[in-house]
């Protein structure tokens, strides 16, 4: 189980029964969340990966520093500048999910367009309103 408040929470499996998760924030993103995860998948017998995207906060209440922003997009692409509400540069964390697992051989087959900044009432947003609750992902074998 990952908690997460408006960072990404990945649910990833494969049909060999090898599951995971990843809290998938913009730092955990450039570090190789993702391809650590699938690699620890394919260490235990995973070869075709999918992975599903849950609520996160979109580019719209999610102003970014340019500098960081760089980074970022050095990275995993131009895909993820985006502008919020406002009109200032933004972070696409979506964008950023779908190059990172691209990047690492993980098929992205469900991506949430949930908003935790803008859906309050069904998902918490730490960003947008200092909620201290967490939503969370889990992933399990059956």
């Amino acid at each position: 189980m990952v908690r997460t408040a408006d960072c990404a929470p990945i649910a990833l499996a494969a049909e060999e029964g090898v599951v995971g998760v990843a809290h998938g924030g913009w730092r955990g993103l450039l570090g190789g969340v993702i391809a650590e995860t699938a690699a620890s998948m394919r260490r235990l017998g995973a070869t075709r990966i999918h992975a599903g995207l849950g609520p996160c906060i979109g580019p719209c209440c999610y102003s970014f520093g340019a500098a960081d922003l760089d980074r970022v997009a050095a990275r995993l692409g131009e895909t993820v500048r985006a502008s919020d509400r406002d009109g200032r540069p933004a972070l696409d964390l979506r964008a950023a999910v779908r190059a990172a697992a691209l990047q690492a051989e993980v098929e992205l087959i469900f991506e949430s367009e949930s908003c935790t900044g803008c859906d309050h009432g069904r998902y918490w947003s730490h960003r947008v309103r200092r909620d201290a609750e967490r939503q969370g992902v889990l992933a399990w074998r059956n």
